[in-house]
């Protein structure tokens, strides 16, 4: 495993400036995106000091874990960053009443939040930019007064979809026309380049942004990130009963050979782990699960194996335990040999995609 750093300091490349770099107020259309158990107070500043957009990632944290993340990525940056949010949470108008009192400047949303919700954030200057993975959805929350959507295709890692990102999002592209963030595949400048000629404002980021220096996992989880190749990733089901893009691992070959009832053991004991973890109340859980089961096609079963995500997740990027957690993971990990700090990560795309951009005819 190599560490690349600079030793001398550089110029700071020029802004690259899109319709997202003007909406949210950043130098570059880079943004790191809210990984549960990864994206924190330290990545996020981090990447809004290189110029990119931070998102901390509040799914995984309590009410007051959040507060204090805020407070925390403020102490550390007076740039722009943003907060990942669980629209169908229980607190989740707490939650947004939090960012709009701290001046937070971008919400984000894995799931679309409702219209009113929306309205709420926008009234108070918030900017709102829901994750999608089809023109569909993504006509819709902008219907609904969405004001830039994360687009991620079948490359990326976590929940993810089955149309490859060169297909994807020329789809979305077509069909609204706000902001289209795209997602699924990339990690340097040429793909940022790629994007931008597409039609894009700009990319989004997670395995590339989880291996800098600045991410918290554990340096033996991201050694075991690194020595992996193209075809080390899987689409699995198995976690929580929706395509789940994650390293090939022995825990994720027993969850694919695993039957119904095994899963279904695990599943509750993983929501009893979660509800310890965080203080969500088992009525919060319930009224959640009703939420998603009428937002979706899932049964009860996988309502309720929902709650192996976080706490997989949690084994593997927060303990270290890759042979009892879930690396969710991006195809590009098979491209990545280095871990460099932010800076240089958004520097180098940066300088990369001017150079590739300014070379098109």
């Amino acid at each position: 495993m190599t560490e690349t750093g600079a030793t001398d300091a550089a110029p700071e490349p020029p802004a690259l400036r899109t319709p997202l770099t003007d909406l949210v107020g950043v130098r570059h259309p880079v943004v790191q995106t809210g990984m549960g158990w990864v994206a924190g107070p330290r990545l996020v500043s981090a990447t809004a000091e290189a110029g990119g957009l931070g998102i901390l990632a509040s799914a995984t944290m309590t009410y007051d874990e959040l507060e204090q993340a805020v407070a925390e990525v403020k102490s550390r940056t007076d740039r722009t960053f943003g907060v990942n949010l669980r629209a169908d949470a229980e607190d989740a108008g707490d939650r947004v009443d939090l960012l709009i009192r701290e001046g937070v400047r971008v919400a984000s949303f894995a799931l679309a939040p409702r219209p009113e919700m929306i309205a709420k954030l926008k009234d108070a200057g918030v900017v709102v930019i829901p994750s999608v993975g089809a023109a569909k959805h993504a006509a819709k929350v902008a219907s609904w007064g969405a004001d830039a959507v994360i687009v991620q295709g079948g490359e990326g890692g976590g929940h993810t979809g089955g149309v490859a990102t060169t297909l994807l999002l020329p789809s979305v592209l077509d069909a609204v026309d706000i902001p289209v963030v795209a997602a699924g595949g990339f990690y340097d400048g040429r793909g940022l380049a790629a994007a931008l000629a597409y039609g894009a404002a700009g990319v989004a980021m997670g395995t590339r942004f989880l291996l800098t220096r600045e991410s918290t996992v554990p340096d033996e989880v991201k050694r075991a990130y690194l020595a992996r190749g193209l075809t080390d990733t899987v689409v699995t089901r198995k976690v929580d009963g929706l395509p789940h893009r994650v390293l090939r691992t022995d825990l994720v070959d027993s969850l694919e050979r695993s039957g119904a009832v095994t899963g279904l053991a695990r599943a509750v004991r993983n929501a009893i782990r979660f509800r310890r973890l965080t203080g969500v109340s088992w009525r919060s859980m319930l009224t959640e699960g009703r939420a998603m089961k009428r937002s979706g096609d899932r049964t009860w079963a996988q309502v309720l194996m929902a709650a192996n995500t976080p706490m997989l997740l949690r084994a593997g990027l927060v303990r270290g335990e890759t042979d009892a957690g879930v690396l969710a993971s991006g195809q590009v990990v098979g491209l990545l040999d280095d871990l460099p700090t932010v800076a240089d990560l958004v520097e180098t795309m940066v300088t990369e995609a001017h150079t590739h951009l300014s070379s098109l005819p």
